[in-house]
């Protein structure tokens, strides 16, 4: 299988949703992973033939153990498949996914969710890792606190 990734350097946070939002929903969090943001990656589409359709970079708008949401410049179709190089400090996680909604946004941009597809453990420990190890770092410097 064929992996093109071109990086930037990446700035992480984590991700707070907007208060407009948090009153709209219940009090509850019903998310299983929490979310963290990041800014650029690559991705690269396959069809069902494994036959590259499109491939570019992305913003990431959070990720988690079990996903990401990407902001994309053209649609991506549920029927692909994503490969995914995401850069987390100095590590790189190659894993695919599959997307599982596709909302069109202003400018010609779109958000699309990815679930991960059966990542191995080495990719599980390496989020769970840069995640919980982000997480620290804002809790030690107050970060996030209202």
């Amino acid at each position: 299988m064929l992996w093109v990734a071109i990086f930037w350097p990446l700035e992480f946070k984590t991700f707070q949703q907007p208060t407009w939002e948090l009153n709209a929903m219940t009090s509850e969090n019903k998310r299983k992973h929490e979310r963290i943001l990041s800014l650029n990656m690559s991705y690269i589409c396959l069809d069902e033939n494994d036959n590259i359709v499109k491939q570019g970079m992305g913003r990431t708008l959070n990720l988690s153990e079990s996903g990401i949401l990407l902001e994309t410049h053209f649609q991506i179709k549920l029927e692909y498949l994503v490969l995914l190089t995401i850069a987390l400090k100095e590590d790189l996680l190659e894993i695919k996914g599959k997307p599982i909604h596709v909302r069109s946004k202003d400018a010609g941009k779109f958000e699309v969710g990815i679930e991960f597809l059966e990542p191995d453990q080495d990719s599980i420990r390496l989020l769970e890792s840069f995640i919980n190890t982000d997480e620290s770092q804002h809790e030690s410097t107050g970060e996030g606190d209202a």
